[in-house]
């Protein structure tokens, strides 16, 4: 951070209501940007106010995206962003996470639900994994750095700055080791399983902590039968399964980093001899296994997101309604069906009834027996349903 004075920028009249009821963005369309505004360097703080003078609070700024001002905090007695506001807030965090999680394995911080826009930050045992996804995350990353070596005291600090919301902020992609020196082998202990993970590597962070509760679900319910994982990643909710007494399990992906990764895992936990992984495509594979005959007692379709944008949603909608369709024909009557949408363009009730048309496109018939989202680890803002943007349904299937 540095010492140059923070400067003022206003809302224009009548657009201060949203901001006064308690949502953390500030829209360009919202602000008077004048030649004093525009020349403020992407990811500054500034003091927002109201056009009459009257404080709103402490923002970052970004003149060149949409959303331009991103609230750190309202007190008016905060003047800076510092290494002891990150500290404070991280503080926070970590007391929530250890109040839900017996071991050093979650979500450490989940945006503006944490109250530290732009920042992702993942824990794993003495390694962090810290993404700065907003020009103003990326302006306060080595006070962040800072705050986290003192608050946790971390073997090493990896930056995976290497997501595409950094395109609309203007900001190059990168990923690097920050801080310290990692060890040789990085592991998630999840649901009684030991996961190798690669956080130079992998995909996110290197993890997927958001269906930490949903694996844990489905591996009771997959006791004692045979599960399909289409889209399997590294394997997190078939290596659940077999651990919870499973018999067998075919993982299938398109990935062979992540096959490999999930066939190391197994081989660690010693639950390779029940498990088969096939690489394919998603619609490819189930195709051919439906071809063949093929059901299982538990099924899994936790897929990419198919909508990156909101003028992919018509598309999304028919392939989440084809996916639907073709995992309740691989459940075996009495078997149990998971599937999820990862995006945040999908609403909740149409990926639903998607999903029911889906089903009932393959002849068959279930109830909804759970549903959800992303675990408490990724506490979504009140006014921020927007970055809610898991959503998932287990059906029981006659």
């Amino acid at each position: 951070m540095t010492d140059a004075p923070i400067q003022t920028i206003q809302l224009l009249a009548g657009h201060d209501r949203r901001i006064a009821g308690g949502h953390p963005w500030a829209y360009s369309n919202e602000l008077k940007l004048d030649a004093a505004a525009k020349a403020i360097a992407p990811g500054a703080l500034v003091h927002l106010t109201r056009i009459d003078g009257k404080p709103m609070g402490l923002a970052t700024f970004n003149k060149n995206t949409l959303i331009a001002a991103r609230l750190m905090s309202r007190d008016p007695a905060v003047t800076t962003i510092d290494q002891g506001f990150l500290h404070r807030r991280l503080a926070a965090a970590l007391a929530l996470r250890q109040r839900l999680f017996a071991e050093p394995y979650y979500r450490l911080v989940h945006s503006e639900g944490d109250g530290l826009p732009g920042f992702i930050i993942d824990r794993f045992g003495d390694v962090v994994v810290v993404q700065a996804n907003t020009a103003g995350a990326e302006h306060l990353t080595e006070a962040m750095l800072d705050a986290l070596e003192a608050m946790v005291q971390p073997r090493a600090i990896v930056l995976r700055n290497d997501s595409s919301y950094r395109d609309l902020e203007g900001l190059s992609r990168s990923i690097r080791l920050a801080r310290g020196v990692l060890p040789a082998q990085i592991e998630v202990k999840e649901h009684g399983v030991r996961h190798l993970v690669e956080p130079l590597d992998g995909q996110k962070t290197g993890w997927f902590f958001d269906l930490h509760d949903a694996r844990g679900l489905m591996a009771r319910l997959a006791a004692g039968g045979r599960m399909l994982d289409l889209c399997c990643n590294t394997g997190a909710f078939s290596l659940a399964a077999l651990a919870a007494g499973a018999e067998q399990a075919l993982l299938v992906d398109r990935s062979d980093s992540s096959l490999a990764q999930a066939s190391a895992s197994a081989a660690l936990n010693g639950l390779a001899a029940r498990t088969e992984i096939r690489r394919g495509d998603l619609f490819d594979e189930a195709d051919r296994l439906s071809h063949a005959g093929r059901q299982f007692d538990t099924v899994i379709a936790d897929p990419p997101s198919f909508a990156k944008s909101r003028r992919d949603v018509p598309q999304a909608l028919k392939a989440y309604r084809k996916l639907a369709r073709q995992a309740a024909l691989l459940t075996a009557p009495g078997g149990f069906l998971f599937i999820a949408s990862c995006s945040h363009n999908i609403e909740t009730e149409a990926f639903g009834t998607e999903v029911a048309r889906g089903i009932a496109g393959a002849a068959r018939e279930g109830r909804i027996i759970a549903a959800g989202g992303a675990g408490a680890d990724h506490p979504v803002h009140p006014l921020l349903p927007e970055t809610g943007y898991l959503k998932w349904q287990v059906l029981a299937l006659d």
